[in-house]
């Protein structure tokens, strides 16, 4: 029987999961004695560093964990989790964690690096510890915006680090108490294995074995991600389907390529490093106890354990029934299901531009509500921009970027129109000011799809890409347009995304994610496999 410390935030359907395909039973910590009588204790930190300790302050939690961690009883703790081993956070500053560990957790602070730090790491082993006995220096599952340091950990605590841009602490062990700041219910095979051990090991075995070099560096992977359409079909079923420009009928019906659960965990198994699902029905018109995409969710999450993100109706509404709901209560509804992301399409395009309107924010919008409480990497914008054309840049107030694809009357630059319901309303909103406002607001991660690139088959809109990274600091997912494994490589060899998705292509096996992952490495290209 493994004990989660569930304080009601966040995706913890997923380690429950991971525990249950691993052979063993789950129980909820409700009360401080549950925290100090159980056998093996979870503590999957998901949320922003204030809400944990907050959390935790107000269910008399704090010190329990104090008394079980300095008894040496067994404990894992899950990102935010080892963070909250430190003093403090400059995420919530004031707010005391644990203090388990001297020092404060800091944000990564090199300019040159996108954060949050997403995406599939190494890690540095720097003893033995019985917790990776079968690790064969697989990458990990990481998602953080803030890291503790190298030099605030005892030598004892240390057992393992990872780069990026800086070396941070990636594990820390002492006796039978560990904490990960990777997700290891979110790392494939490589994260079972080693939460196996956890589950399985009477007690955590450490020796003081140095792995490697103090030379080598690990490095973050360029992520492929399927991503799943999916809608209704005139006959009421929910299906995967493909637009061509977004238009997803064909002979008059919806395209259906298949059942989204189970595509879900082909691509688990295929190797992608991410699943995507983004709900383009009517659902988001429904109550919130009604939206299929939770049951979706719910059992994708019990077959696939990598990220996964949902995007579709992620904002406020009033049920059938006069309930009012905020886009908060819908993003906690889809992390409970199972989503680890939320992305928000037409809701961030009406909040950057209030916030450039009005030149403040005044923390009501969807991205502020869900990143306030889940921090910047659990919210994704997804952006639905077009191009339009123009003979120079003094023609029109918006962003320009010069084109090496001149307009139908040989126009030479361009400015990408924001488009929000799918595409069908074009707003006097360019993409650089929706990617702005929206980091600005609090958003971590860029999915930025082309209109005219969709269901093309062509390639990735890569100076729409690089328009786009020249301006924010987030992480940019690129998408539509590709047709080949080649041009997997192009976007990650001309621009500066860290990640690039798919979809049509992956449905009709078309291109097999294992050949993605072949053609980039030919490239020295660094990929998770």
């Amino acid at each position: 029987m493994i004990t989660i410390l569930d304080y009601g935030a966040g995706n913890v359907r997923s380690v429950r999961n991971a525990i249950r395909k691993l052979g063993c039973e789950v129980k909820d910590a409700i009360s401080a004695a549950d925290i100090l009588s159980a056998d093996k204790l979870i503590f999957p930190g998901v949320g922003s560093f204030g809400l944990v300790m907050s959390q935790l302050e107000n269910d008399g939690f704090v010190e329990p964990l104090r008394q079980r961690i300095s008894e040496n009883r067994s404990f894992l703790g899950i990102c935010v989790a080892l963070q909250a081993f430190f003093e403090g956070s400059e995420e919530t500053p004031g707010t005391p964690g644990l203090g388990i560990l001297k020092g404060q957790v800091t944000r990564f602070s090199d300019n040159e690096l996108s954060v949050p730090h997403i995406g599939w790491n190494g890690i540095k082993l720097h003893k033995d510890c019985s917790l990776f006995s079968n690790f064969q220096g697989e990458k990990l599952y990481f998602v953080h915006s803030y890291h503790g340091a190298v030099k605030d950990v005892p030598e004892q605590w240390k057992l393992a680090t990872t780069d990026y841009g800086e070396e941070f602490i990636s594990a820390i062990c002492l006796g039978n108490v560990a904490a990960f700041q990777f997700h290891p219910e979110k790392s494939g095979d490589a994260g079972l294995s080693i939460l196996q051990r956890f589950l399985e090991d009477d007690e955590i075995v450490i020796t003081r074995a140095a792995h490697g070099s103090a030379e080598d560096r690990t490095e973050l992977a360029k992520r492929i991600i399927a991503c799943l359409d999916v809608r209704s079909n005139d006959s009421g079923d929910l299906v995967v389907t493909k637009g061509d420009q977004y238009d997803v009928r064909e002979e008059g019906e919806v395209r259906n390529l298949g059942q989204p659960v189970e595509l879900a965990h082909r691509y688990f198994r295929e190797g992608a490093d991410e699943i995507t699902f983004l709900n383009i029905t009517g659902f988001r018109d429904f109550p919130l106890s009604d939206q299929p995409m939770l049951d979706v969710l719910r059992q994708t999450s019990e077959k696939v354990f990598v990220p996964l993100t949902i995007g579709g109706g992620i904002r406020e509404f009033t049920d059938s029934n006069g309930t009012f709901h905020s886009a908060l209560d819908v993003a906690s509804e889809y992390f409970r299901s199972g989503a680890d992301k939320i992305s928000i399409g037409s809701d961030a395009v009406y909040a950057a531009e209030n916030y450039i309107r009005d030149g403040k924010s005044d923390g009501s919008s969807s991205i502020e509500q869900i990143s306030r409480v889940y921090g910047a990497q659990a919210v994704v914008i997804s952006v639905d921009p077009r191009r339009v054309y123009v003979t120079s840049p003094e023609d029109t107030p918006h962003n320009t970027t010069p084109t090496d694809f001149p307009g139908p009357n040989g126009e030479c630059y361009c400015w990408y129109q924001c488009t929000v319901k799918g595409g069908r309303e074009g707003r006097d909103f360019d993409v650089i000011q929706l990617v702005t406002a929206c980091e600005k607001l609090g958003a971590g991660e860029i999915l930025l799809n082309c209109i005219d690139k969709d269901g093309t088959n062509s390639g990735f809109d890569l100076e729409l890409i690089n328009h786009v990274k020249s301006f924010v600091t987030i992480p940019v997912i690129a998408s539509s347009g590709a047709g080949s494994a080649d041009h997997f490589y192009e976007v990650f060899s001309r621009t500066g995304a860290e990640a690039a998705l798919a979809a049509g292509i992956f449905h009709r096996q078309e291109v097999e994610i294992s050949s993605v992952k072949e053609t980039m490495e030919k490239f020295h290209i660094v990929v998770r496999r």
